[in-house]
């Protein structure tokens, strides 16, 4: 019986074991196969950006004049950098990117987080119908997140017949194809899909700085937040290969960007659906060793994936920012649980203790949602106290709103206006008491400033940004722009710096 039981336990740990050789094969082959498939698309857009190229060429030199351009984003650091692919795509193409939506191209991308978001891009199409009864061959294209709710898709549809293109957040690498296609047919282009597993590397890019700009690393989410709508709208996670991202960072850094920002809606999450799995702590280190990239930010981190591996590489790192962006939402443990964010007040609490202890002088910030279904003035209290308990640098508060397609709109008890926006209120001066406290730490010290701009409301003055994202203003010259300096902060004013710019 033993010989029996020791034969049937090696042959199944054998079994267990080329079962899953077998599944890391078929994974291998999988990714290689999707490699090639997003290679080959890479090839088909440039050969369609250069085929377009030349035919625009041809009509500016009929007409002598260039056709222009106009971006319109909504929402995040991932539309953000949406739009700067969707510049790097035009501008190659051969357009000219002008500050008005009087443009011969005007393209939304769009944000679907809250209702309001919407209402304004149906706002501003209302204003470009004019533009376009009065500029004949105007091209107007919406994308992103917004354009993957069905329903809002076919409001357009109905009600503003005049928009030329429609695509959503998966393909934006299409553009020039979708372009393309709207040319040669004269009719309205709808391509969404639902969700997809490619990332097509090597197109064109338009950065709005110079010397920083966003880094994708990953693609979607996993989450479902009960309130949130970004799984649905950006789909599935998909992280980037680490070469991949290591070869952007490397270029860039080669181009003469000093910072960089890593991108994902849940950075923590970053490799775990690789074939050869690595952490977002151990991506952070490979960063760190490439020469020229002067500083590392990212955004943004779930709290209940934040690792102890990845606090103690930033507490070592002489690269990445003193500012760690943590959303709460919620201080009640009651209310997280319906949320589906995984982790409690408790633990949320035990995480900011930890990295604090590592890293003292860290600046904390989050996102708040005021008014979710079923809160109560004791639920909304304890929010009040992790607020107090963290002394949070700075927050983003927002009063819930309804997402359609997401559990929580669906939800009884919900919580009538009034209530929600007198909260609102309370919450949001307990915030900027806490920001005033914290910001004056700097106070009369020298800290590295990376020079960012000149002052949009005093041209004498430079404007740049502390590790801990923190901005400063001090008298310089625009020459300074892009590089990073030493700034005696001389004053604080609750939410940003007055400083002097030290002499080498």
């Amino acid at each position: 019986t033993g010989v029996w039981q020791h034969d049937n336990i090696a042959l199944a740990l054998w079994l267990l074991f080329t079962g899953e050789c077998e599944r890391i094969e078929t994974r291998k082959t999988m990714d290689k196969r999707n490699t090639d498939v997003n290679q080959l698309e890479t090839i088909k857009q440039q050969k369609i950006i250069e085929e377009l190229r030349k035919s625009y060429k041809t009509e500016e030199e009929r007409s002598g004049k260039k056709k222009t351009y106009h971006i319109v984003t909504f929402g995040c650091q991932m539309n953000s950098r949406d739009s700067e692919k969707i510049s790097g795509i035009l501008k190659q193409i051969g357009y000219v990117e002008t500050d008005s939506e009087d443009a011969d191209f005007v393209l939304y991308n769009t944000c679907t987080v809250r209702e309001n978001a919407n209402n304004k891009v149906y706002g501003h199409l209302g204003y470009a119908k004019k533009l376009k009864e009065n500029r004949p061959g105007m091209l107007i294209a919406l994308c992103g997140c917004m354009m993957q709710e069905p329903e809002a898709v076919e409001n357009i549809k109905k009600k503003y017949r005049f928009v030329d293109i429609i695509f959503g957040t998966h393909n934006i690498f299409k553009l020039a194809e979708l372009l393309q296609t709207r040319l040669l047919s004269d009719r309205v282009v709808i391509d969404l899909w639902k969700d997809t597993d490619m990332i097509v590397e090597d197109l064109p890019s338009d950065r709005k700085f110079s010397f920083k700009t966003g880094v994708n690393i990953m693609y979607g989410c996993n989450n479902f937040c009960s309130y949130c709508i970004v799984p649905y709208v950006r789909g599935r996670e998909r992280s980037r290969n680490p070469e991949d991202i290591i070869a952007e960072v490397k270029a860039l850094a080669a181009d003469g960007v000093v910072e960089i920002m890593l991108l994902g809606q849940n950075v923590n999450s970053y490799g775990k659906n690789l074939t050869n799995p690595i952490s977002f702590a151990q991506l952070l280190k490979e960063i760190e060793k490439i020469d020229g990239i002067e500083r590392i930010r990212f955004m943004t981190s779930h709290p209940k994936d934040l690792s102890q591996e990845l606090i103690d590489v930033m507490k070592d790192s002489t690269k990445i920012c003193r500012h760690l962006h943590l959303p709460l939402q919620s201080g009640s443990t009651r209310l997280l649980k319906i949320m589906n964010r995984r982790y409690t007040k408790e633990s949320y609490l035990d995480l900011v203790e930890r990295i604090r202890t590592a890293m003292p002088d860290i600046s904390l910030t989050t996102d708040i949602i005021v008014g979710f279904p079923g809160e109560t003035e004791e639920d909304f209290l304890e929010t009040m106290d992790v607020v107090r308990k963290v002394g949070y640098e700075s927050a983003f508060t927002f009063l819930y709103s309804k997402r359609t397609g997401t559990p929580a709109a669906a939800m009884e008890n919900q919580v009538e206006e009034t209530v929600a926006k007198e909260r609102f209120d309370r919450l949001l001066k307990l915030v900027q008491e806490c920001s005033a406290k914290a910001a004056g730490r700097e106070e009369h010290t020298v800290q590295k400033v990376l020079v960012e701009e000149v002052n949009a409301q005093d041209p004498t003055l430079l404007t740049g940004r502390l590790s801990n994202n923190l901005l400063v203003h001090f008298e310089g010259d625009k020459g300074l722009i892009g590089k990073i300096v030493e700034v005696y902060l001389e004053e604080s004013k609750g939410f940003y710096y007055m400083g002097r710019l030290l002499e080498k």
